[in-house]
């Protein structure tokens, strides 16, 4: 028989239930603003009946029941959901990073029509136009060495301007990995916590929405997956490294380059590799700086070095009016003072590589000339090295063309003598110096007898940069040495011309050693150089040059643009989903909560018929 005492139990157990009932719905509603917050409900099931079938009890159909009891209060939550939001929110702020800063390179470029540097190039090819025609006019001197200027000025203008957008995201990446390891410690720690409060048998929900939305945030920086195998150790990876595991957190670090501007390489400070980021901001950021950033400078100093050395290549050997000669007309600075290009490249105090820019071969070709020759030219390349074959019906051209089509980081052209000239372009991993010509070798004679570059043919004769005094397998062919980095930062005329406009070579030598006062052909020369083929790395001329560039910034922003476009409408449609699911309506907590009254008052009313019934049982039974 129950206990005359269960209805005041049975009652107890009702009012602890809707008065939970009420409170975890009042914490809703305080929450409902709170970001990353899911709502939670109290799971409610019947308290266990007095009698068993398996034990013995009156023979009466059916149990008596013991009222309700709290089983949990869990959280509303999609947890598949919730894994595809974290994998796609790395998208949309790797889009989001990419979007604002192709924005800013794109205003770089889109600089008023009278200023830009094509325009000041433009007129500086004009100049010397019209110095071939007035030979004899200082006024067309000083035009050139003004427009000389004009040019210089928005090129470095330029250089500043990429440079100064360069910095802005290297702090942003020295920023966001300070954000990624505090997230990941924040997540480890609450880790530790929600495993004490699941031991003790408790569901810390405020505890593991935090952490999602902690996790939520961290995906925002860097593409990262959750497993959860043991419930004990919640584990996060980004890129197959790990990079939270239960209560522990792994940290990146900032390791300083000598290569690459000055700036850091991110690495994992307990193994001291590389770390790599493929998605999330962070790994935007990177990439926008070692790679795009990077990219637009590397073509603009090609773009600079080339020019400048172009231009010099005929003023040297032009004369002026005051019958100067042997002046280049843009400074050039020099990577090194050893002549031969003898560097020490790791710093042991000794000499072990040879930066060399440009290679020109003693003999004069013909570009519609068949070479009659067969074999292999090994230059390098991105990774590694390129070969490049020729057959004896190859014209020059064709050998030319073939070089500048492949993936290796020399180019050729035939000068103004005719002459073969390999320069060096910038390299694409930032282990290998920029404009260093790293390796030639030829398996037959075009570039040994043929071109006059190299002494001989095979490996054994074959220019490597990896060894000092690499010059020596060169054939009497001319060379010049590595520049300074970013000679974009640098350029500008020879004062030695500006002081003295008469010293503006526009004229070659008489057979007296002197200029003519109506010789304008070094004028022309240089003039002609707009529309000449001179191989500005992967580009045939300037023109070239600059189109590609323009085009190339501008796809670029506009693939940022839709790009984000299309991951926004899909976040936003995840988004929406998971608030119907996980969000608090303010209107059902209220209407929950007034039900909930309505049972706790029925519970209290319960017990106030159970105490008169024990009274009248107590007090007044026998009376």
């Amino acid at each position: 028989m129950a206990s005359s005492f269960a209805g005041i139990e049975l009652g107890k157990r009702s009012l602890q239930s809707h008065s939970l009932q009420i409170q975890t719905a009042g914490h809703n509603i305080s929450n409902a603003d709170t970001e990353g917050y899911s709502r939670q409900r109290v799971t409610v099931k019947t308290f266990d009946p007095i009698y068993r079938p398996d034990l013995e009890r009156e023979m009466r159909p059916g149990q008596i029941g013991q009222g309700t009891d709290v089983e949990s209060v869990s959280r509303i939550k999609d947890e598949l959901l919730e894994s595809r939001i974290v994998a796609q929110t790395n998208e949309e702020s790797y889009w989001s990073v990419r979007e604002k800063y192709y924005s800013m390179i794109e205003s770089v470029y889109n600089e008023p029509e009278d200023i830009s540097v094509r325009a000041n190039m433009d007129k500086f090819w004009e100049g010397w136009q019209e110095l071939s025609m007035y030979p004899e006019s200082e006024a067309a001197r000083q035009a050139v060495i003004t427009r000389g200027e004009s040019l210089t000025n928005s090129i470095r203008q330029q250089y500043n301007s990429l440079s100064g957008i360069a910095n802005q995201i290297n702090g942003d990446i020295e920023a966001t990995v300070r954000q990624v390891n505090d997230l990941s410690g924040q997540i480890a720690a609450l880790n530790s916590e929600i495993v004490k409060s699941r031991a003790v048998g408790d569901n810390p929900n405020d505890l593991m929405d935090r952490r999602d939305y902690l996790v939520e945030k961290l995906a925002n920086l860097v593409n990262v997956t959750v497993t959860q195998k043991d419930p004990d150790e919640f584990m996060i990876h980004t890129d197959g490294q790990i990079l939270v595991q239960g209560s522990v957190s792994r940290k990146i670090g900032l390791e300083g380059q000598i290569d690459n501007n000055g700036y850091s390489k991110l690495v994992w400070t307990d193994t001291k590799a590389e770390a790599y980021f493929k998605g999330g901001s962070l790994g935007a950021l990177v990439e926008l700086r070692d790679k795009d950033l990077k990219g637009q400078i590397q073509n603009l100093n090609t773009m600079t070095l080339n020019f400048a050395d172009l231009v010099n290549d005929v003023h040297r050997n032009a004369v002026g009016k005051n019958n100067v000669t042997g002046l280049d007309f843009f400074v050039q600075h020099d990577f090194i003072e050893n002549a031969r290009g003898n560097y020490d490249r790791n710093g042991d105090g000794t000499e072990d590589s040879s930066y060399i820019f440009r290679i020109t071969g003693t003999n004069s070709l013909k570009m519609q000339e068949q070479i009659g020759l067969a074999g292999k030219i090994t230059l390098n390349g991105r990774s590694g090295n390129v070969e490049v074959e020729y057959f004896p019906t190859d014209k020059v051209e064709d050998v030319i063309n073939r070089i500048n089509d492949t993936d290796g980081e020399v180019k050729a052209y035939l000068d103004r003598n005719n002459s073969l000239v390999l320069k060096a372009v910038p390299s694409s991993s930032s282990e290998n110096p920029d404009f260093v010509i790293r390796h030639v070798e030829d398996s037959g004679l075009f570039l040994t007898g043929y071109a006059g570059i190299l002494k001989g043919s095979g490996a054994e004769n074959a220019y490597d940069f990896n060894t000092s005094d690499a010059v020596d397998s060169l054939s009497g062919a001319q060379y010049c040495v590595a520049p300074v980095a970013n000679p974009s930062a640098y350029i500008e005329i020879n004062p030695a011309v500006k002081n003295d406009i008469n010293s503006v070579a526009s004229a070659f030598a008489n057979v007296q050693g002197f200029a003519d006062d109506s010789d304008g052909r070094a004028a022309v020369e240089i003039a002609a150089m707009r529309n000449t083929k001179v191989m500005i790395g992967t580009q045939r001329t300037f023109d070239d040059y600059f189109a590609d560039t323009v085009t190339e910034v501008g796809l670029k922003g506009e693939q940022a643009e839709n790009q984000l476009l299309s991951q926004n409408k899909i976040m936003d449609d995840l988004r929406t989903i998971r608030d119907s699911i996980s969000g608090v309506n303010i209107d059902e907590e209220l209407a929950d909560i007034i039900k909930f009254q309505h049972g706790y008052n029925a519970a209290a009313k319960f017990i106030t018929v159970q105490d008169a019934l024990l009274d009248t049982l107590i007090n007044r039974l026998g009376v």
